[in-house]
């Protein structure tokens, strides 16, 4: 199988989207990880999340 004259510019194009793919998954993750953090924080000085009422009209 050849692989053509582009090959370079399709591994390399292949090569950044999945590093950029990477890059979000991690900046998702660390960004959930702050998120958690900052509400167990707020939490822990007593204040509660709304939405965590057990029912009725806002």
């Amino acid at each position: 199988m050849t692989v053509g004259a582009h090959a370079e510019f399709i591994v390399a194009a292949y090569a950044v989207t999945a590093f950029i793919v990477a890059m979000l998954i991690a900046w998702v993750v660390l960004d959930y990880v702050a998120q958690r953090r900052t509400l167990g924080s707020l939490e822990e000085h007593g204040v509660k999340r709304r939405s965590g009422r057990a029912g009725g009209a806002p």
